[in-house]
């Protein structure tokens, strides 16, 4: 990997998607830690949504919806996934695909307590992904959870956290004349090895 510099220098691929984000928060406009989700269901028909990724961990991502959403159901069905984070401002990518498993502990009840009073109380009122009368019947329902839930409400049962464990990262930044850098990190599984390979663009 003697061509490997610049941004795709080092030996931990997590530590490499912390800088690039680290990047992207200081030049991205909006939502730099955005990643498009993939997922397959029961047919194999695939679905994709923009979601937040919400923490880097040690040797794998996470992120947080409603156990009742769609996405959740592909998830829980096929136990795996692929995300891609693409920032414009940087012309940069990364690629991911891996195993998933929920985060329902502390983690998931520390995060849920860290959002706005608002956004505990959607998680309560939104059955997210099913049909919707109105935006007016939305609304009445958060004012009906708001009191009965007060201004501390816990996390609820159906909301918390999903991990990915990657068997493959791929990293990419533009090139000129479209002749792109493109370096794939894989492994077999998270108990084994990384090896590294650059790719034609």
């Amino acid at each position: 990997m003697s061509d490997r510099d610049g941004k795709f220098i080092g030996e931990d691929p997590f530590q490499i998607v912390r800088i690039w984000m680290a990047e992207a928060e200081a030049q991205e406009p909006n939502d730099p830690n955005a990643i498009a989700l993939s997922t397959v269901d029961a047919e194999g028909m695939p679905n994709a949504r923009m979601v937040l990724l919400k923490d880097v961990e040690d040797d794998a991502f996470v992120f947080y919806t409603n156990y009742e959403s769609a996405k959740a159901a592909e998830l829980d069905q096929s136990r795996k996934a692929a995300f891609v984070m693409h920032w414009k401002s940087l012309r940069r990518q990364i690629r991911v695909r891996g195993h998933i498993e929920k985060e329902e502990g502390k983690q998931a009840d520390d995060y849920y307590a860290s959002r706005s009073l608002k956004s505990r109380l959607g998680a309560w009122a939104s059955r997210q992904s099913q049909p919707l009368d109105s935006r007016t019947s939305l609304m009445a329902e958060v004012a009906k959870i708001t009191a009965a839930k007060g201004t501390n409400p816990p996390r609820p049962p159906f909301w918390g956290g999903y991990r990915i464990t990657p068997i493959e990262i791929e990293f990419w930044a533009d090139g000129a004349f479209r002749l792109h850098d493109r370096f794939r990190w894989r492994r077999n599984s998270a108990e084994t090895d990384w090896t590294v390979e650059r790719l034609n663009p």
